[in-house]
């Protein structure tokens, strides 16, 4: 599996909202990144959980010149910062998922965690195979992922 985040695996959260990350995305999480992470939710359906590497990435491009005054920086920060936090990963290999998030994402005790590449979604598995169903990957979607192109890689 090496350092990328792949498959789907059931999970529980214990009754203090804790999260045991599946072993194989803890051990890659680690491996590459090390115990922070950043768990969110930007769309309020599911939690995002970045490895804090990762989370610097995405809101870097947020913070240079005028970016922070653009509205859509802006919001992408307030939500980022009202629903997430920085979080490490603990002795046991578990996170905690503060109340506001698990509400948020109708999470109860049993939740789907995902590998999305480098980051983890976790999710209630009924709304997960609702959203599914309801909007199934069309030819155009097919279309569009032939024609992007992998960072740094030549044509």
């Amino acid at each position: 599996m090496g350092n990328f985040l792949i498959g789907s695996y059931r999970a529980r959260l214990d009754k203090s909202g804790r999260l045991k990350i599946p072993e194989k995305f803890r051990l890659a999480i680690e491996e590459k990144y090390g115990k922070d992470v950043v768990i969110t939710s930007l769309e309020g359906e599911a939690i995002q959980i970045y490895p804090l590497p990762i989370w610097q990435n995405i809101s870097d491009i947020t913070t240079e010149g005028t970016l922070p005054l653009k509205p859509a920086v802006k919001r992408f920060h307030l939500r980022m910062n009202r629903f997430g936090n920085h979080y490490e990963i603990d002795s046991k290999g578990r996170v905690l998922i503060s109340p506001i998030l698990r509400e948020r994402a109708k999470l109860n005790e049993e939740v789907e965690v995902i590998g999305l590449s480098n980051y983890l979604e976790i999710w209630d598995k009924d709304l997960l195979d609702k959203k599914l169903e309801e909007r199934p990957l069309t030819d155009q979607d097919f279309e569009i992922i032939s024609e992007l192109k992998p960072k740094g890689k030549p044509e």
